[in-house]
């Protein structure tokens, strides 16, 4: 037989649980724990009847060959349970470690054990007596709270609606769970609240409370609900003598207070939200000292400061005006500063008091006037709970965070906290890609990363990889192209690996950046070193950017590594891996780059971004198309909102975004869905993008393939190609609009020529010396994108004759053979070499006897005074 079991002391969730499981699980029978609470009694006394449960001792005498737990991970075995019998565990609390091989985890993040069972039954349509849906609810009500616990989930909600529907009694349930307390327990419950004690342990709101009345009060946990609904604590521990024991009685509503091993301390036991322990020769006042002491050792402190804090802080000096705070806001978007003097913090001025001061016309005022005095701080081990005590206690709404000597670090925001709101994100990243770097980058790279990542700590600086090496690494793509910021100075980087390594530094100090150059020879030549590492490596300070007006170049000033990624195109851009020694692949997702990875989703960091950077919603395609993902609804707005600045871009800029959706592996992926945002047509006329692209575009990558040698680049190539058919006035507009190269522009002048003699191609029987003559002027990456963009299968075959043959005739005499003949040299040896290759090719003539023939035969047809013959001596 199967057997279905709950903890002693049931409450209304395991009873319920009991009765789900044999809902799902007929077979199994609900097996009455020996003690259940009272208010279950009383439910059990009127409704027994028409629900399953059986007593222990109404068992079969058979043996189990299955005992499923139900909201509890340890039971009570009954009989015919060996210590080889399978157990299926059914709980919504976190899996204990170390389970019994034979033990089968099922648990769920929801408010209730009956939850998890209900969402099954609703989901198979398995009938329900309103009694049984009536228990269900119970189920659920009491482990939320009646759906107000922090803990309750939308699942539970939607369970409790579905077994309303199946005729659930509210008024039944109402009763039950608000049981009246018998004249013991009330007077426990007076004793327990007037000796109540509230403390922060940890950031964790903890109530302790102790009777020492000395007298037995059933059903402890029945006060133990009371006293939690009252409280609304984080952690609640009753400490009440019994008389012969004190029995310890605990509950939690977080993660972060794990009660059940607080209770192991005293030799009790439980889950995480529910413990107990009974303890002898102790005293209260003992049971509380130790119990103080556990929860200081046990309990977890929850999210710190350092959690959501930004590392980095911009401050003001006292003495700074009013109009100048005003513009350094509108240029970082910071909607406050510190204000400090002499490295102390003084006091804070915010957005508001700027707008306020600028009203009153005090721009000339020094920001002293105007800021809110004061020295409220925060350290990153301070608790959420304390931050926010700080701030209404400051009227701030942001706060400076110090170190332990004092000097400020950082800044947190009220931002910080409401994003604290935020759902959770389905799956997290992990902290750490050390690992995953091991296994993906070369070792030579590799090497060199932490050699870099070394000599930046010795500097005090800290060293991130960021963009497009952090967010291919997640996603499993090589991409060996590394680049680095420094919170710190990255020129001063550059020199000291300079002079350890050797090479030299060129840096560019307008925008922070240098370049450590490794190999000068390498360099040059575009090559890697002998052990496949790049020839430099380049790096950037920390820092950030503002835009004096759209599409114009950036202005740039010095940040921390949270505000440089904030100037990134994307969120998926926006990861960072921490390099320097002691933190080594720590991975960094400040603006939730990671949860777009895993989405699929291509979005911008900001309403402004493609204002700022137009060329960015090229780059939007690319990368959606890149890696199949989409682009997201709101950034598809802003993207329509900002086609018309297109046209303010550069033509240099505009042609390098195509340059690069050239070199993407399927780049017609990326130009169709770009014609499909409105952007091709916005750009030029001879932009425009036709369906049949798609196929040419592919057919030419397979003909380039083919070749040991391509003609030409591909970006040309394919540019070629998609303005072939293209009118020649809107071809050559478009080469002007993009400032393309000379080389491309040669091409695109060949593909406009040879659509010029395209009718002659048709011309029928034409002979091979003609073909040749016609197409011999053109170079080879032309006529190969003629052939490619050809519709006509009698252009494609003659384009495809003279490349694979025609092209290559040669003839066997050369300058010397006629010179050996005794013709002199002149104008005459080009006629005769055009005519022997154009009889070679038209099939006239074979050998190399053939041609001398041909060559006197020429000669004799000229005018005497050409057919002089060579002086013997000469």
């Amino acid at each position: 037989m199967e057997v279905i079991l709950a903890h002693e002391h049931t409450d209304f969730d395991a009873l319920a649980s009991m009765l789900a499981a044999n809902k799902l699980f007929p077979e199994a029978i609900p097996v009455l724990p020996r003690k259940i609470n009272r208010n279950l009694r009383d439910f059990l006394v009127l409704y027994r009847s028409s629900l399953p449960f059986r007593a222990a001792n109404e068992l079969p005498r058979e043996s189990v060959e299955q005992a499923i737990f139900v909201d509890t991970q340890t039971a009570q075995s009954v009989r015919g349970m060996t210590s080889k019998t399978p157990i299926r565990i059914i709980d919504h609390h976190p899996q204990e470690p170390n389970l019994p091989e034979r033990y089968h985890f099922w648990g769920e993040p929801v408010g209730a054990t009956t939850t998890i069972l209900v969402e099954q039954i609703l989901a198979r349509g398995i009938p329900l007596s309103a009694i049984e849906a009536t228990l269900l609810l119970l189920g659920i009500y009491e482990d939320t709270g009646s759906l107000s616990y922090t803990s309750t989930t939308s699942r539970d909600l939607r369970c409790a609606a579905g077994l309303l529907e199946r005729g659930a009694n509210l008024e039944v349930v109402n009763n039950f769970l608000h049981h009246p307390l018998t004249p013991g327990q009330q007077a426990l419950l007076k004793e327990l609240t007037e000796n109540a004690e509230t403390l922060d342990i940890s950031g964790n709101i903890v109530v302790i409370a102790s009777s020492e009345a000395g007298e037995y009060v059933d059903e402890i946990s029945t006060v133990a609900h009371k006293m939690r609904d009252l409280f609304d604590p984080d952690g609640l521990f009753l400490i009440v003598d019994l008389g012969d024991r004190i029995q310890l009685v605990a509950r939690s509503t977080t993660g972060l207070i794990h009660v059940g091993e607080v209770a192991e301390a005293f030799g009790g036991g439980g889950h995480a939200r529910a413990a107990a322990a009974p303890i002898t020769d102790s005293t209260v006042e003992e049971v509380r000292q130790k119990l103080l002491h556990v929860l200081h050792d046990k309990v977890r402190p929850p999210m710190t400061v350092g959690d959501i804090m930004s590392l980095g802080v911009n401050t003001l000096l006292p003495s700074v005006l009013v109009s100048e705070a005003d513009q350094r806001m509108r240029r970082l978007g910071h909607e406050g500063f510190p204000v400090a003097e002499n490295g102390r913090l003084i006091g804070l001025i915010t957005r508001r008091d700027i707008d306020n001061a600028i009203h009153h016309n005090m721009q000339g005022y020094p920001v002293r006037r105007v800021m809110r005095s004061g020295q409220f701080t925060v350290t990153t081990d301070d608790s959420i709970h304390t931050l926010q005590k700080r701030m209404m206690e400051a009227g701030w709404g942001q706060v400076p965070v110090v170190g332990d000597d004092g000097e400020m670090i950082g800044i947190v925001t009220r931002t910080d906290l409401l994003k604290l709101w935020a759902p959770p994100e389905e799956k997290s990243l992990p902290a750490s890609v050390a690992e995953k770097m091991e296994e993906a980058l070369p070792a030579a790279l590799l090497e060199l990363l932490l050699e870099v990542g070394r000599l930046s700590a010795e500097l005090g600086f800290s060293l991130y990889a960021v963009g497009g090496f952090a967010r291919d690494l997640i996603l499993g793509y090589p991409n060996f192209d590394v680049d680095l910021v420094v919170e710190g100075d990255a020129e001063q980087l550059a020199h000291a690996l300079a002079r350890t390594h050797g090479g030299r530094v060129r840096s560019h100090r307008q925008f922070s950046t240098a370049k450590w150059i490794r190999d000068e020879n390498a360099f040059a030549a575009g090559t890697p070193l002998a052990d496949g590492t790049a020839s430099s490596l380049d790096f950037a300070t920390a820092r950030i950017e503002f835009y004096e007006e759209a599409t114009a170049l950036p202005v740039v000033e010095s940040a921390n590594i949270k505000l440089d990624l904030h100037r990134r195109d994307f969120t998926i851009n926006t990861l960072a891996i921490r390099l320097d020694t002691s933190h080594w692949g720590e991975l960094l997702d400040f603006y939730g780059g990671g949860r777009d990875l895993q989405r699929g989703t291509i979005r911008v960091l900001h309403s402004l971004s493609f204002v700022e950077d137009p060329t960015r919603i090229l780059r939007a395609a690319r990368f959606e198309q890149r890696f199949g993902f989409r682009i997201e609804a709101r950034t598809l707005e802003l993207i329509a909102d900002a086609l018309d600045l297109l046209q303010r871009v550069s033509g240099a800029h505009i042609r390098h975004e195509f340059d690069l959706i050239f070199q993407e592996q399927e780049p017609e992926k990326s130009l169709s869905r770009l014609s499909e945002l409105g952007v091709l047509s916005i750009l030029h006329p001879a932009l425009a993008w036709e369906p049949y692209l798609d196929a040419k575009f592919s057919e030419l990558r397979m003909a380039v393939k083919s070749d040991a040698t391509p003609p030409e680049a591909m970006e040309r190539l394919y540019l070629a190609l998609w303005q072939h058919r293209k009118p020649a006035r809107k071809q050559r507009e478009m080469l002007v609009a993009l400032r393309a190269g000379a080389r491309t522009r040669r091409l695109v002048e060949e593909g406009i020529r040879f659509r010029t003699i395209v009718p002659e191609l048709l011309t029928p029987d034409m002979p091979n010396s003609q073909l040749d003559q016609m197409l011999s002027s053109f170079s080879e990456a032309a006529l190969l994108v003629a052939q490619i963009d050809a519709d006509d299968d009698l252009v494609r075959q003659r384009l495809d004759l003279y490349r694979t043959q025609l092209q290559s005739q040669t003839i066997a005499l050369n300058g010397e053979d006629l010179r050996a003949m005794g013709i002199r040299p002149g104008p005459v040896y080009r006629e005769i070499f055009q005519s022997i290759r154009a009889a070679r090719l038209d099939g006239e003539i074979k050998t190399r006897a053939d041609e001398e023939i041909l060559a006197r035969t020429i000669l004799a047809e000229r005018p005497p005074s050409s057919r002089e013959k060579i002086r013997a001596n000469s």
